[in-house]
């Protein structure tokens, strides 16, 4: 019991020492590649929270992130960096969702249902963040307008 509480105490150390790293982190690229470390701290204990059926704590952990991801996202947006060229930041961000996301895929069923709507909330909204950061470093090719038969010209048949 002892040795449990002693690393949930060093588990909550180190994301708050990851968390004020991140705070103080002013540039958006060096703030959003901080974001794998830090998330995958958080996740650890939300693990921990959600295998001890703590949901409540594990959801705001969750939120948490949620906020932290939208936060870099934002910042990056604001450069008006294009991601698809210069992907530094976008990059790392985007890994850190997707392991979330894949995390929280397991998680999920684990959790009782009266408390799987926040999450399940919460996954929708870090999906949606993952497919803007998708879509801005694989953007798709714009196409050109198709042209179809002039409207006098007649097809042969």
């Amino acid at each position: 019991m002892a040795l449990a509480l002693a690393g949930s105490c060093f588990g909550q150390t180190r994301i708050e020492e990851l968390r004020q790293r991140f705070a103080q982190e002013s540039d958006p690229v060096r703030k959003a590649k901080k974001m794998p470390q830090l998330g995958e701290a958080e996740f650890h204990q939300i693990q921990k929270d959600v295998a001890g059926e703590q949901f409540t704590e594990a959801l705001a952990l969750l939120r948490q992130y949620r906020g932290e991801v939208q936060s870099c996202l934002q910042g990056l947006d604001a450069t008006g960096v294009n991601a698809e060229k210069h992907s530094s930041g976008f990059r790392q961000l985007q890994i850190s969702l997707r392991e979330s996301l894949r995390r929280l895929d397991t998680m999920i069923p684990l959790i009782s249902p009266e408390a799987q709507s926040g999450f399940t909330g919460t996954r929708q909204a870090l999906s949606e963040m993952n497919r803007h950061l998708i879509e801005e470093l694989f953007p798709r090719p714009k196409q050109p307008p198709t042209k179809g038969p002039s409207p006098g010209h007649k097809e042969h048949e």
